[in-house]
Order: C-alpha cells, then sequence, then structure tokens
C-alpha cells in the first residue's frame, strides 16, 4: 500500500490552506483508501473487479469518476457490505468502537454504520482543530435535544464526541420514544426545565424539534436566558426558519440568537457549517471527505455552479466506507475562496434540496421545497405537513390532491388559513385542502426523531 507520513494526515489551518495542497492530501488519501477498499470492502471490491478497475487506475479525485457512483438503495440492500474487513486492518485501525444506526429506510428497520477507533480519533480530532468554525466554546453547556431511541442514532452519538473534542459539558435531554422496559425517556416540559435548571448555553437538535422546545419554554416562562446559541441538523433549515429560531429566543430573553446551521448524515460521517448565514456550507472535513456533484443519469462529476447529486467520498475511514455515495440530495458545489471568512474548503449550496422534496402532482413537477420554506415564513404556525395523496384513496388512479395539515398557534387570526391557501395556490398552482389539526397530531416530539413535513401517500401506479 502506498505510505503516507503521519504529518501529512491532516495540516495546519487545514480549512485555509491553498485548494493544490489540499487536493495533493485528498489525492495521497484516496490512493490508500483505494487500495485498502480493494482488498477489503466487500461492496468496493466487487465493483472494481466489475468493471476492470485496479487501485492504479485511481490515483487521484480526478480519477474517482471512472467509478460508477452507488446510493442508499445498494447500501440498505446489504450495510454489511459497505463495511471493511476488521481482521485485514493493522492494528488497531479495525477495531470497532461502536456502531450508529441511520434512519429514515423503507423496510423501518435502521441501517448500521460501523465507526472504528481510527475512524472516532479521527471525528474528534476534526471538530477540536475546527471548533472555531461552529463557534463552540469550552465552557459552554450545550444540551443534546437529539432524541434517545431504541438503536444508537448517529446524531445522539456524536454531539457527546464533538463536546468532549472541544471541552465542554453537555446535558442530554432524553425526549423521544425508545421501544424499551427501561423508562428512561423524558417529556419536552423535563427538557426545558433542565436548560433553565442547568443554565444551559447552547441547544442543538433537529430543527423541527428545537424549535417545538423554544415554543414550550415561552409557554411555560422557562428562563432561557442562559441560552446563547442554537445549532440546528438533521433536517433541512430554511432563512424563514432560522429568523423564527432568533425572533423567539429575542422574545425569551435570551443571551444571543446566535443561530448555526449544519448539514450532514450519518453515512456521511461529519457535518458541513455555514461560517454566517447565505455563505454556503462548509466541509469541515477535507481530509477527510472528498465532495463532488455528479449527473445522477450518467455519473459524470458536473462543474462548479451546476446542480446535480451531492455524492462524499470517504478519504480516511477503517469501519463503513462510501466512495461516490449519492445522499440523496440536490445541490451545487463552490470551490471558490469564501467572500464571508476566507476560507477556502469547498462550500455546498446553502440551499440543498431533498429529491423527496421534488414531486410530479397532477403531471407537473412541483418543488414542495419551496412551499416548506413559505410556511417556515409563517408566524403563528406551530407546526405544518404537506400530504400529497388520492383523492379517492381506494382507486390507484385517482386525481392527486394537495392536502395541508396544520397547527395554528399564537398570532393566527381568523383569515389565516385563507392567506396560506391563497399562498400555496400561488407557488404551486394547486387549491390545497386543509386540516387543522393539534400540533402533536402532526409531529409529536414524544415518538418521532423528526418532523415529516412532506408526505407522499399515493400508491404505486
Amino acid at each position: 500500500m502506498t505510505a503516507i507520513p503521519t504529518n501529512a494526515i491532516t495540516l495546519p489551518d487545514m480549512l485555509r490552506q491553498p485548494p493544490e495542497t489540499v487536493r495533493h492530501l485528498q489525492d495521497a488519501l484516496l490512493r490508500r483508501m483505494v487500495e485498502i477498499c480493494y482488498d477489503s470492502h466487500p461492496y468496493y471490491s466487487a465493483l472494481m473487479r466489475r468493471e476492470g478497475l485496479e487501485p492504479r487506475h485511481i490515483q487521484s479525485c480526478a480519477d474517482l469518476v471512472r467509478l460508477p457512483p452507488c446510493s442508499k438503495k445498494e447500501f440498505l440492500a446489504d450495510p454489511d457490505a459497505f463495511r471493511l474487513r476488521p481482521e485485514l486492518l493493522p492494528g488497531n485501525e479495525g477495531l470497532l468502537w461502536k456502531v450508529v444506526y441511520t434512519t429514515g429506510t423503507t423496510s423501518g428497520r435502521p441501517a448500521p454504520v460501523y465507526v472504528t477507533s481510527h475512524d472516532h480519533f479521527a471525528y474528534m480530532f476534526g471538530f477540536k482543530d475546527r471548533q472555531d468554525l461552529i463557534g463552540l466554546r469550552d465552557d459552554d453547556r450545550l444540551i443534546s435535544l437529539f432524541p434517545l431511541t431504541g438503536f444508537p442514532l448517529g446524531a445522539y452519538a456524536r454531539a457527546a464526541d464533538e463536546i468532549a473534542a472541544v471541552g465542554a459539558a453537555i446535558l442530554f435531554g432524553n425526549t423521544g420514544r425508545a421501544d424499551s422496559p427501561f423508562p428512561l425517556n423524558r417529556s419536552m416540559d423535563e427538557a426545558v426545565a433542565m436548560v433553565s435548571r442547568h443554565k444551559a448555553t447552547v441547544l442543538w437538535g433537529v430543527a423541527g424539534f428545537v424549535r417545538r422546545v423554544l415554543i414550550r419554554a415561552d409557554e411555560l416562562g422557562a428562563d432561557f436566558r442562559s441560552v446563547r446559541m442554537v445549532m440546528t441538523t438533521g433536517e433541512a433549515s430554511s432563512p424563514a426558519m432560522r429568523a423564527d429560531f432568533r425572533r423567539r429566543m429575542a422574545d425569551l430573553g435570551c443571551a444571543d440568537t446566535v443561530v448555526v446551521n449544519r448539514y450532514g448524515s450519518t453515512e456521511q460521517g461529519g457535518t458541513m457549517i455555514e461560517c454566517c448565514e447565505g455563505s454556503g456550507f462548509h466541509s469541515a472535513l477535507p481530509d477527510q471527505l472528498f465532495h463532488e456533484i455528479i449527473d445522477e443519469a450518467t455519473g459524470n462529476r458536473l462543474a462548479d455552479g451546476q446542480s446535480g447529486m451531492l455524492a462524499v467520498t470517504h478519504l480516511n475511514r477503517r469501519g463503513t466506507v462510501f466512495l461516490r455515495y449519492m445522499v440523496g440530495d440536490v445541490g451545487s458545489l463552490d470551490h471558490a475562496p469564501c467572500p464571508h471568512c476566507g476560507r477556502t474548503s469547498v462550500r455546498l449550496s446553502s440551499t440543498p434540496v431533498r429529491t423527496g422534496d421534488i414531486m410530479k402532482i397532477k403531471g407537473a413537477l412541483v418543488n414542495l421545497g419551496n412551499l416548506k420554506e413559505e410556511l417556515d415564513r409563517r408566524s403563528g404556525l406551530d407546526e405544518y405537513q404537506i400530504v400529497v395523496q388520492s383523492q379517492d384513496a381506494d382507486d390507484p388512479f385517482s386525481m392527486d390532491e394537495l392536502l395541508l395539515r396544520l397547527a395554528p398557534g399564537k398570532g393566527s387570526d381568523s383569515g389565516f388559513v385563507d392567506a396560506v391557501v391563497a399562498d400555496v395556490t400561488r407557488l404551486t398552482n394547486l387549491r390545497p385542502r386543509v386540516e387543522i389539526l393539534p400540533r402533536d397530531q402532526i409531529f409529536d416530539p414524544a415518538s418521532q426523531a423528526k418532523p415529516r413535513r412532506i408526505l407522499d401517500s399515493r400508491k404505486p401506479r
């Protein structure tokens, strides 16, 4: 295998290195990663041999285009095929540290992502070395608002890793519902009380849940004056939603109204972070991850500014490893230095679109992500869900129908629903049917890890 000097695994001030310096390091790490995968990765070993590829054919990130991309479909079909064979790795590199799981599989069964000791230390080092991008301080008291689930949720486990690396303190709200005989889960009200009791300075969780915590804190008159920052991940957080966060934090008398927007996935094994609103998501770990935008139909790499499927390649992992893995989001990349902070690490557009947000309704493609942003902007709306369904559920050839489930809150008036319907009709050219429901019937934080903002309930035709 190609040897890489220990001192070349990362570089000082990694996010501000000249692009050519970073690419040289990425190329060296990729060569080693491909060699390891060729020898000990069930999926990529078989794929490369089937395609007539050997490690000598992939010597740089530019050469990655020779390798066909893959997606959740292949991963979920056999998650263990994406795990390096630990017995073939030297020393402790393959020693299993923990297993985390993804959510949202079609079978309802989470898929395992294996994390070795090598991967664990790499993740902690990356965020300790670059904590200035996030804005966490070693005197922070962060409360994790990720749910305690019946399986090790990636975000729940990694919150502790990141705070441990920074040297700050962490609390666990342990909300949610676990299928366990041991009653450890807390209610949202108890989590709100923990923020007040321990004077938490940072709230971190799925955007929709954090918002509900702020709403409930206001209803309870909780003391959130110590809170200075909200971090969100796990769900797209639009500018309108972040403005809503800041307004609610100001109303609660928080110490500050900083909102840090993060983008990531369990499979990626790291997050991308905005240095400021609208900057685009910086790659925080360019020495561990390579990002590209792919034309899904051809597998070709697209240039900066062109929109396509985001794909990630692991450069330095020893557990579950992905090469050219399409995470399921559409976006574009920018390799130019950031005009806001000067960092040179690649940035993802600030508005990546989940592929499920774009649907064909009544024969026309509709970007329901735009509708989500419009509803996020609505004051006086506690919860919502956008449902695409058949007018006749028993008839698979029935006409499509757009249904809005709304939970009006404080600040709504008698004309609220009519105004929402008018805006939706303007944005989608579809007149929705509306159901008014209690907010927990739309998103119940006690039983769901994150809200399902868009639901397609139509039967396959």
